[in-house]
């Protein structure tokens, strides 16, 4: 039987210059809003903070702890939450701001992170907008970044983030779907060719990908480690 995949993504809220090369420099990044989207397209949900009637500056942490049980509630209906870069990022940033480190790590390990996946695998992630157009995919909006999203969210325009943030979503689902039906991810290199890994089992849970041998990384001047997107978990 299928997987019932539902592609889950949040967009923070701290303000910081685009590019910054470590946002984790800078926690806590606070949550603006998320969203949850099936592969089918069938179901989605939106989450954001309330104060005083009104779209918050970001989610409190009682907000995020809903959140968190909220996505515990899919996986007990027999979803499987997919992600790009769950692990080392959206489940982090989610257990921080809720305090629901042992929940938020639970989720992490038993859900699809699909560039985690790559990374156990290659030993080098990915950008999801490589793997769209590799996979010949809509992609993110032309100008509209994740880094973008928290001064489009503090200057009022919060609907525009969150059509980004389901954007997001339905382009990881899109990916899923495609790359399950292909047996293969693709995506464009930094050099503009293609490159392809075989998905011979389908996506695998992080904890099941943390299973695959090690990678050959020898030939990288500072390889990732996958401790390096799970040490969080174990605090």
């Amino acid at each position: 039987m299928k997987r019932r995949f539902l592609a889950f993504d949040i967009e923070t809220a701290k303000l910081l210059p685009e590019n910054v090369p470590d946002l984790f420099a800078h926690r806590p990044l606070g949550i603006t809003c998320a969203a949850v989207v099936d592969v089918q397209g069938q179901h989605q949900t939106l989450w954001h903070g309330r104060e005083s009637g009104t779209i918050a500056a970001q989610m409190s942490r009682a907000e995020a702890q809903g959140l968190v049980h909220d996505l515990a509630r899919f996986v007990d209906e027999g979803y499987t939450l997919l992600t790009w870069n769950g692990v080392g990022f959206d489940f982090n940033i989610l257990a921080e701001e809720s305090g629901l480190q042992a929940d938020c790590g639970q989720l992490a390990l038993a859900h699809v992170d699909m560039m985690f996946h790559v990374v156990c695998s290659r030993g080098f992630p990915l950008a999801l907008d490589k793997v769209a157009q590799g996979m010949g995919l809509p992609g993110k909006p032309p100008g509209m970044s994740g880094s973008k999203a928290p001064a489009l969210w503090a200057s009022g325009h919060q609907a525009e983030v969150l059509d980004y943030v389901i954007g997001d979503c339905r382009t990881t689902a899109a990916v899923a779907r495609a790359a399950e039906e292909r047996g293969a991810i693709e995506w464009v290199t930094a050099r503009g060719s293609r490159a392809t890994m075989a998905l011979l089992n389908g996506w695998l849970a992080a904890d099941q990908a943390m299973k695959l041998p090690l990678p050959d990384t020898s030939w990288m001047r500072a390889p990732l480690t996958r401790e390096s997107f799970t040490d969080w978990i174990r605090g």
